[in-house]
């Protein structure tokens, strides 16, 4: 649990309570009050019929499509991309809330005041490679630009500039601009050595800003108009700088509001996707595609179809990548480019309308690796056959779900003209041996899905509860001597309900929308908020309630007395696993005598 660290409670509550969650909301997308609550279309994934709800009395939102949730903090955080503490003061400064001054330790003050300056380094550099662009000196990468298809708006929404062949051009206007040599060393765009002196990391090279999420300029990207190499060159790692966890085009793409993200491999495949139409592209930065990227794109979205180069690297780095963003939870098509390499060229050629064909078109990511797969085969050679049908089996025992497993096994089977029911002997023996498929480090389907059965019902019961905590806050004093914090399970269940504990402890009630504001990131906060949403039962009998009750409480502490003996037998500790067998003995009579 990440908690507040910069403003007090107080603040932080004061600004919430300040800040109608449905007038913020509101401010951003269409609402209208349907009963007790206001729904409109999520913001945050595509869709026809209005499943976003907002509720007034309890300040939260929550996408019955998509999962996401939380209060008036998350859903800045999440629309504009904020940290907590620039949702804090975004709110605040909306509400006339002036913030008392922040206190950093000597070093938190450095590092803060360090990054500040960078960037304003980056910014300065931008606009001075743009003059560049415009001067009489960028002529010719002007002309690269329009040759490559480029128009002027396209060209200044992305800030594309020229660093000119003098090697200490940069350098030199930047000391003018009174920045020290030692704090343009940590930038990334000097270098410094005994001969030259201070000298510019990039010079004759188109330059391409790289922004952060927040339109925030962090480092760039330079190309040479020749044969010059490298083709391409990164601004080096700084201390805002990380081309691992950064997304090139990813400030423009995520006011997109299309169900998915294009992913291409370079600068100018971005460029003229975006130009073309298509304002959902990114790329990785000459990089592999890495978890941080996957987990970048998953708050944005369910689904990505990737726009790779078509030819042997292309398709190396898309059969990378898929089983990143597939353990992300990210679905993944791969869109077939030939007869073009790449995008940028594609659209050359053939346009947008026939590119939208072939978004349409793309193909499912496994059976792309399955595709991709077979050419390593000779399929006329029954030995290499065998081995083909071997590797896809390996591939099958991704999937944990049977049900999808079977549809994939099933369509692999007609495409490649093999027996279905052969193929699932396969699979199975193969399973049964304990198979790991270790690219994706999932495992067997026998083994995945009893652990992922007892895991949902354990997080179900836990959400019910909690949920029922909230709407029913008396139930607390009655539930008290029984439950335990330690009763949920680790992570944001325990973080949680520690919370709704001390809340009522202090002030006789729970708010959901309070408890949120102590988490920092999204991902923490829409978690906490979906434990506050479970779906409880509608109009019932008050017997059927009690009953619902008693087993939703049973299961909880059953679930909380077994993980208890677990440890007490690894500890070898006899006298409290005895205790803990009595528990689980009385702990029918108990409950029913706390629930009367």
């Amino acid at each position: 649990m990440v908690i507040n660290m910069y403003y007090p409670d107080d603040t932080v509550e004061e600004v919430r309570i300040r800040s109608d969650i449905v007038s913020i909301i509101g401010s951003y997308i269409r609402l209208k009050k349907t009963g007790s609550n206001h729904m409109g279309l999520c913001p945050f994934h595509n869709e026809k019929t209005p499943s976003f709800s907002v509720s007034q009395s309890k300040q939260m939102y929550h996408c019955f499509g998509c999962g996401v949730g939380g209060n008036v903090y998350t859903f800045i955080m999440e629309y504009e991309n904020y940290t907590f503490v620039e949702a804090l003061k975004f709110l605040a400064e909306r509400a006339g809330i002036n913030l008392p001054e922040q206190e950093y330790s000597a070093r938190e003050k450095r590092q803060y005041d360090l990054k500040n300056r960078l960037m304003d380094i980056n910014k300065e550099a931008a606009k001075y490679y743009y003059y560049q662009l415009k001067s009489d000196r960028g002529q010719a990468s002007r002309e690269y630009l329009q040759g490559r298809g480029f128009d002027q708006e396209t060209i200044k929404a992305f800030g594309i500039g020229f660093a000119n062949r003098y090697s200490d051009d940069l350098y030199q206007y930047l000391k003018k601009l009174g920045y020290e040599d030692e704090l343009l060393k940590q930038s990334g765009l000097v270098s410094f050595d005994e001969v030259r002196g201070g000298h510019d990391k990039f010079w004759d090279r188109i330059m391409f800003p790289i922004m952060d999420a927040n339109n925030r300029v962090v480092g760039f990207g330079g190309r040479v108009m020749g044969d010059g190499m490298p083709k391409y060159l990164n601004s080096p790692e700084t201390v805002i700088f990380d081309k691992s966890k950064i997304l090139y085009g990813l400030n423009r793409a995520r006011r997109s509001r299309e169900s998915y993200f294009l992913i291409c491999e370079g600068y100018l495949d971005v460029m003229a996707l975006h130009q073309a139409g298509f304002t959902n592209a990114v790329a990785a930065l000459g990089t592999a595609f890495t978890d941080s990227h996957a987990n970048l794109l998953k708050r944005y979205t369910k689904e990505v179809l990737l726009t790779f180069d078509s030819d042997g690297a292309g398709t190396a780095a898309a059969l990378r990548a898929i089983p990143i963003l597939r353990d992300a939870g990210i679905s993944v098509k791969v869109i077939n480019m030939e007869p073009y390499k790449d995008p940028d060229d594609f659209i050359k050629y053939l346009g947008a309308e026939e590119y939208k064909v072939r978004i349409d078109e793309a193909r499912n990511s496994f059976f792309f690796e399955i595709d991709t797969l077979q050419k390593n085969y000779n399929m006329e050679d029954p030995e290499d056959k065998t081995k083909f049908f071997n590797e896809i089996a390996k591939k099958l025992l991704y999937f944990s779900e049977q049900l999808e497993r079977n549809f994939y096994l099933d369509a692999v089977a007609k495409t490649y003209n093999i027996d279905a029911s052969l193929l699932y002997k396969l699979v199975n023996r193969l399973g049964a041996r304990g198979y790991k498929n270790e690219p994706t480090k999932k495992l067997p389907y026998a083994q995945a899905q009893g652990k992922k059965n007892s895991d949902e019902g354990i997080v179900k019961i836990q959400k019910l509860l909690i949920t029922w905590l909230t709407e029913e806050p008396l139930l607390l004093d009655k539930l008290k001597p029984l439950l335990k914090i330690e009763d949920f399970a680790d992570g944001i269940y325990t973080d949680v309900a520690k919370l709704v504990f001390e809340e009522y402890d202090k002030a006789g009630e729970v708010i959901p929308a309070k408890i949120i504001s102590c988490f920092q990131s999204i991902e923490e906060q829409s978690e906490a908020a979906s434990l506050f949403n479970a779906e409880l039962l509608g109009e019932i009998q008050e017997a059927e309630r009690q009953k619902a009750l008693y087993d939703t409480v049973y299961r909880l502490k059953e679930e909380s007395l077994n993980r208890q003996s677990l440890k007490a037998i690894e500890e070898n500790d006899t006298q409290l696993l005895q205790n803990i067998i009595r528990q689980k003995a009385d702990l029918k009579k108990t409950i029913t005598a706390i629930l009367k």
